[in-house]
């Protein structure tokens, strides 16, 4: 039976499929009458009272609109035979196969081993739950390949989050819109340099020759080494239109013409996001790329990596509504009361606090989650990152902890960053740090943020390594751990085009740390401070970064480094830039 004879199907159809969503049908209360209910009544206008014509079938789309079902994913290629639309993703999968030329069918050798190949199916769905497309992935057995047999290199870089959200940041600050590229069947172009052979398919074997099979030119799904491929041939192609490969970001890749304008392209996997000041280049590299590979033109870039994005012609705003509404319904929270800050101020945890032992797979499941929630939301930063200390043996506390996390996410669904046009282009950023938070090892924690003058776009959470023996000491390590990421920031940057002529600026709330910085003499009191944190001597001396004092009211960083009072929490939530979309301008809908 197929979905598309809805019309036509009967109960016995329906029967016959247990492990399908049936599709559902109005009866008529008198069809649910027994026999003797039937002579035992008298009256024949009872027959009148009601219809038994029957109702039309639903579509399987309305029945998920209707009861706001969770989607169901054919688990084998039985189920997915059986729905037509399935049947038509596989067979645009084959078609896509077979177009790029990836294999060519070949007797079987007894000498190389044969990796088999299996159906994933998968919905994608809007930002909004609706479905987007049925999606069929041919996908190879890569686990049973062997090293140095099937394979050799399988490193391949993606983008790093932080590129990503400088990306926003300055398109936003430049008044820039961002697009959205998407390379379908995106790994089958990536050119093997090993030999590789594969089964055929179920559903599609080649009449009168099924004792053959597949060997490889161009690599599928689930290979080993089809990252790399594919990261290698789109490398190799950038190169030969004219782009120039970051030295910092192996995934970023910018295009100047002068006179013209200049063009940024950010590769993720499959996903392509691009802007530039000349739309001209703009569409010529659109141009370029669907004449190359089969893509799908996304437009505007509205969701990318699970974070949804909302331009306007003042801002850019990004924030993860849709993921956080599904950690709360995984977890059962979600019709949860809400709280004001993630965790009290006052309350202090440790590994040993004497409560009972919790679920640690439960646990590590909320700190995973909450872990990639920080990417549009720096204000949860340093409790997902405390939280993860104590991954193994969590005890309730641990659990109830992290619960008040998912509790204040509940209040706060739809915060996320705003990113503002016009903005000063100069980079800023704040650093701080406690003295000895951690309750067993009296380590110290370190924090940091980066930004243009609007939303922040890189920041950190990071517990020291060594024991600092005052605060002045734990403020040096945070501030150079800062000058750190603020040397690779000035390199993406500059290969933006957007060169840091000057010293970039940043605030720290502890003059004694500033002084020992700036002053390369021998003290005391640091001279068992490991010489890597030095270095930042040295960029300031090359002016590189300038530390300057700012009041710890204004230190920005502090929320990175403890809890803190509501209100304290609020100010400095506001300015890292993270608030509720119904603050923003013309109310942003998501």
């Amino acid at each position: 039976m197929s979905w598309g004879d809805g019309a036509s199907s009967t109960v016995s159809d329906l029967d016959s499929e247990p492990n399908l969503l049936q599709q559902q049908t109005v009866q008529s209360p008198i069809e649910t009458q027994t026999s003797s209910d039937l002579h035992a009544t008298q009256d024949s206008a009872l027959f009148e009272t009601y219809d038994n014509t029957p109702k039309k079938w639903k579509s399987l789309s309305e029945v998920y609109a209707q009861c706001k079902m969770s989607i169901i994913e054919p688990e084998n290629f039985e189920e997915a035979v059986k729905d037509e639309a399935w049947g038509k993703a596989m067979t645009e999968e084959i078609l896509m196969i077979e177009k790029n030329s990836t294999w060519e069918l070949v007797d079987r050798s007894s000498s190389k081993p044969i990796v088999g190949v299996k159906w994933i199916f998968k919905i994608k769905l809007n930002l909004d739950g609706s479905i987007q497309k049925h999606k069929a992935r041919l996908v190879a057995k890569g686990y049973t390949q062997k090293l140095g047999i099937d394979f050799n290199e399988t490193f391949a870089p993606v983008a790093r989050l932080d590129t990503i959200r400088t990306l926003i940041a300055l398109a936003a600050q430049k008044g820039w819109k961002l697009w959205q590229l998407d390379v379908k069947s995106a790994f089958l172009n990536g050119v093997l340099e090993e030999e590789v052979f594969v089964d055929q398919q179920d559903g599609f074997v080649v009449k009168g020759d099924e004792d053959k099979v597949y060997r490889l030119r161009k690599a599928l799904y689930g290979l080993k080494q089809a990252p790399r491929a594919w990261y290698s041939e789109t490398d190799t192609y950038l190169n030969q239109c004219g782009f120039h490969k970051s030295p910092s970001e192996a995934t970023l890749y910018v295009r100047t013409k002068e006179g013209v304008g200049t063009l940024i392209v950010s590769i993720y996997v499959d996903d392509i996001v691009y802007t530039g000041s000349s739309v001209e280049m703009v569409k010529e590299f659109k141009a370029e790329m669907m004449c190359k590979y089969e893509m799908s033109d996304l437009g505007l870039l509205h969701h990318f990596l699970g974070m949804g994005v909302t331009q306007t012609e003042g801002s850019i705003f990004i924030h993860q509504k849709k993921y956080a509404l599904t950690l709360l319904d995984k977890f059962g929270l979600k019709d949860c009361k809400s709280v004001s800050t993630p965790l009290v101020a006052t309350d202090k945890l440790k590994i040993e606090d004497g409560s009972e032992a919790a679920d640690e797979s439960l646990f590590r499941k909320i700190v995973g989650s909450l872990l990639y929630l920080t990417a549009t939301r720096p204000d949860i930063m340093f409790f997902a990152c405390l939280l993860a200390r104590f991954m193994h043996n969590p005890s309730k506390m641990h659990y109830g902890a992290a619960k008040r996390v998912l509790r204040y996410i509940q209040g706060t669904i739809d915060y996320g960053i705003e990113y503002v046009t016009g903005k000063s282009a100069l980079l800023v950023g704040y650093c701080d740090s406690d003295w000895s938070g951690s309750e067993e090892d009296m380590k110290s924690t370190s924090g940091y943020a980066f930004s243009f003058g609007s939303g922040a776009f890189s920041w950190a959470s990071v517990k020291q390594h060594s024991v600092a023996l005052s605060t002045a000491e734990a403020e040096y390590v945070s501030a150079a751990e800062a000058t750190s990421q603020a040397i690779w920031l000035r390199f993406v940057l500059e290969d933006f085009g957007e060169e840091q002529t000057t010293a970039t600026t940043v605030f720290c709330d502890n003059t004694s740390a500033i002084a020992m910085a700036k002053n390369p003499v021998f003290h005391q009191r640091s001279k068992h401070i490991k010489r890597k944190f030095h270095f930042i001597r040295e960029a300031i001396q090359e002016e590189v970064i300038e530390l300057l004092y700012c009041k710890g009211e204004e230190q920005i960083a502090d929320i990175f480094t403890k809890a803190l009072p509501k209100d304290r929490f609020d100010y400095l939530r506001r300015m890292l830039g993270v608030k509720s979309a119904s603050t923003l301008e013309g109310s942003v809908k998501m």
